[in-house]
């Protein structure tokens, strides 16, 4: 049998040996919204928890903070749309009122270039676009969230007279799922903000999947409503990343229906784990960046017995994507002296990534099959192969029939038993 997975912009074909027992592990399938503009007009005339824009004050200027580009939201043709209405809605609003602010987190910020990528100049002519930089743009104070978060947020995004977000709902690892505030408080926060949030990833309820009681998912949602952010619209996309659902409205309103749309899709009852998983992150931009890649690899891990293995697909143009991880994930010779160290510094970003893979690699054997010098990868304690010979040599050394899993959807797939 042959299988062909995303891998980059392209695909990956691995022939799978006739001796182990496949299973393809999918998402499930919803209808496509085919015309995205009717979509946005009745979800924006019906606004979940909110009101429509039509029945807010009229404001001096407006912000819209959208993902960056390691995020497949349809940023492209959702802006366009989004400004026609607030042109039409607010006849004096020009596009010099309008900021668009690439959300991009503790991710390196977008230069010109970068920036054009996500909002071309066609798609928002004359309006000013900029990056947001957690380490070094203003921040406006919001205060603090009763979990101690301060809420720092880019003072262009905060400080603006209407503040809007675009973006998508996926799974995510210790968030729950991603959407509403998460743009905002997350893509926009100061690096102390990101920090103290994330440091509440260790509660036994923040993991996948989970928003009930979920501290960090509602941290996020608590400094939401202290930014004050009166209209998101989100998307959920299915796993070619066609839209599937598209909503607008108060930001908790919007990712809890969006979060019950995504668990249709993308939560998938596995009876008994596998021996052998090949896990494809899903392609571009998945798999932009190593640190991105994890968490196709934490979900893949749900699908696979103690000590089992594991082969990521995952092609990494961008190589590991983030230096404060690389720096420390270096300093160690095993993922285990790296859990340790974690364990005894505290949180800290960009270290945090080392736990998060560290955690699977000393409870699976793992490869992966990038476009990484092996090197590097070596010193992220992660073994670059051919996968091709991979999965041979596994499936060879197998005493019997091994179960083997294919995930054509890695990073937005998650496993459950029922």
């Amino acid at each position: 049998m042959e299988t062909t997975l995303k891998y980059g912009q392209g695909h990956l074909t691995l022939s799978l040996p006739e001796k182990a027992r496949i299973s393809v592990l999918q998402p499930s399938s919803l209808p496509v919204l085919e015309n995205l503009e009717e979509a946005f007009g009745r979800a924006m005339n019906t606004p979940l928890g909110g009101v429509p824009l039509e029945a807010m004050a009229t404001p001096r200027t407006v912000a819209i903070a959208v993902p960056d580009e390691t995020r497949p939201a349809p940023v492209r043709t959702l802006l366009p749309l989004l400004l026609k209405r607030l042109y039409r809605v607010f006849t004096d609003l020009r596009p010099d009122d309008v900021t668009i602010v690439v959300a991009s987190g503790l991710h390196p910020p977008l230069d010109e270039a970068g920036l054009r990528r996500v909002a071309p100049e066609a798609v928002a002519p004359g309006c000013r676009i900029i990056s947001h930089d957690a380490l070094h743009s203003p921040m406006k104070d919001c205060g603090r969230t009763s979990r101690n978060t301060p809420v720092l947020i880019n003072a262009c995004f905060a400080g603006a007279d209407l503040r809007i977000l675009i973006g998508n709902i996926d799974p995510h690892q210790f968030v729950g799922f991603t959407g509403g505030a998460k743009v905002a408080v997350i893509g926009c926060g100061s690096s102390r903000t990101i920090e103290a949030n994330h440091a509440l990833m260790f509660h036994d309820r923040a993991k996948v999947a989970n928003i009930e009681g979920n501290p960090v998912r509602m941290d996020i949602d608590e400094a939401g409503r202290m930014i004050g952010i009166p209209l998101i619209i989100n998307v959920v996309l299915d796993g070619d990343k066609r839209p599937v659902q598209l909503l607008a409205g108060e930001p908790v309103a919007v990712c809890q229906a969006g979060a019950a749309t995504c668990a249709a899709i993308y939560g998938v009852a596995v009876p008994e784990k596998f021996d052998i998983a090949i896990a494809s992150c899903g392609g571009h931009p998945k798999d932009i960046t190593l640190y991105q890649a994890q968490k196709g690899l934490a979900h893949a891990a749900q699908a696979v017995k103690p000590g089992g293995k594991i082969l990521l697909l995952a092609a990494c143009p961008q190589g590991v994507g983030d230096d404060v991880y690389f720096e420390y994930v270096s300093r160690f010779p095993t993922p285990e002296a790296a859990l340790e160290d974690f364990k005894r510094m505290g949180f800290k970003m960009g270290a945090h990534k080392s736990f998060l893979f560290g955690r699977t690699l000393v409870a699976f054997d793992v490869a992966i099959a990038a476009d990484m010098d092996p090197a590097v990868l070596q010193k992220c304690h992660l073994r670059a192969c051919d996968p091709q010979k991979m999965v041979e040599r596994w499936v060879a050394d197998f005493t019997g029939k091994p179960s083997l899993a294919v995930i054509p959807n890695a990073n937005t797939t998650y496993f459950y038993q029922p």
